[in-house]
């Protein structure tokens, strides 16, 4: 077995918060499993939850991983394989199933909320699955012996899921689906990134300059709009700076004769 390869029982593991979800849904704990979360997680400040959402906004955590462009170049065209997967996944299903969010059921003022009322396409949650994606991809397209140094990520894309409840966005069930396709479309995207060629993980290669691009239309993204809450606009203003250092040393390498380092 490749030491890149993904186990045949792993793909089963997606199935886990899917039936969650589907139990909740048929013992009707919609409703008290979302107001239970939400109202337990008023105990930290809004900041926390909303800078946790931001981690699952596409083009939040695209610039935070921008730096992986020269330091780890194959994670990052993972991340980005997914992350595309994981938007039409999102798209697809929240069109499919059309079910309303907690705002759209609820009486106003029941409920904790951060932002304005968001009321129809709740299931699933994209900052959820854009962020177990982007997790299981960072994963599962590393060697076995440092799978175990990024565990730490499915933990932080749980947190990401819990702030959507907590912001008033989700019901759990859009979480645990998030959750749920979200390891399927990291999975499909560190499948797909081990076809790319070495030579195009390179800095002086199309791809990377098409995802050189990419930083550009981050650093407009960031500049021009607020990611998902106002509370967002000191990561947005630190994710710019991040991608503008990074541009810089990409140009840099442009430059540069020596052979640059993928992973």
């Amino acid at each position: 077995m490749s030491k890149k390869a993904i186990p045949t029982l792993a793909w089963l593991i997606p199935l886990a918060p899917l039936a969650f979800a589907a139990a909740i849904c048929l013992g009707e704990f919609q409703n008290s499993s979302f107001l239970f979360i939400n109202g337990f997680t008023q105990q930290l400040p809004d900041t926390v939850w909303a800078w946790l959402t931001f981690l699952g906004n596409g083009w939040g955590i695209f610039a935070l991983a921008f730096p992986l462009l020269l330091l780890a170049p194959r994670l990052l065209t993972a991340g980005i394989i997914a992350g595309a997967i994981s938007a039409i996944t999102s798209t697809a299903l929240k069109n499919l199933f059309n079910l309303p969010r907690p705002a759209g059921l609820l009486e106003e003022g029941s409920f904790y909320r951060i932002g304005e009322p968001l009321l129809h396409k709740a299931f699933p949650s994209g900052h959820t699955l854009t962020a177990f994606a982007i997790a299981s991809a960072l994963y599962f397209v590393s060697s076995q012996n440092k799978r175990n140094f990024l565990l730490p990520l499915f933990l932080v894309a749980a947190l990401v899921g819990i702030s959507r409840s907590a912001v008033g966005a989700h019901w759990l069930t859009d979480v645990l689906g998030g959750a749920g396709f979200g390891i399927w479309c990291g999975m499909l995207g560190a499948v797909l990134a081990q076809y790319v060629p070495e030579t195009q993980l390179k800095p002086k290669s199309i791809w990377s300059h098409f995802v050189a691009l990419g930083g550009v239309a981050a650093l407009y993204a960031h500049y021009t709009q607020i990611m998902d809450l106002e509370l967002n606009l000191p990561l947005q203003y630190v994710s710019i700076a991040i991608v503008a250092i990074t541009l810089i040393f990409f140009v840099k390498a442009q430059f540069n004769n020596s052979p640059s380092q993928s992973h």
